[in-house]
């Protein structure tokens, strides 16, 4: 569970299919494993300010493999097509 106020990052590694997009546009947040290609998160949690930048990540995973969460909501964020 992410801090108050942070917004949790969420993988489904069962789902990635190893583009590597989210770790190509954010770095800071994501990387992929070497020995299977595959989404690894650097962080649990990032701060709000940092929301817009992981929802594009999020919008550029093929197989929809991140969730961010608001730690004061339930619910996906990023990736559903609301937004």
């Amino acid at each position: 569970m992410a801090r108050a106020g942070r917004i949790e990052i969420q993988v489904d590694r069962d789902s990635c299919v190893g583009s590597g997009a989210c770790a190509l546009f954010e770095p800071d947040f994501f990387d992929q494993s070497e020995d299977d290609g595959l989404v690894l998160p650097r962080v649990r949690d990032a701060a709000p300010e940092a929301l817009q930048a992981l929802r594009v990540a999020a919008a550029r995973c093929p197989a929809r493999a991140i969730v961010l969460v608001p730690s004061e909501v339930q619910g996906n964020v990023a990736g559903d097509g609301s937004d």
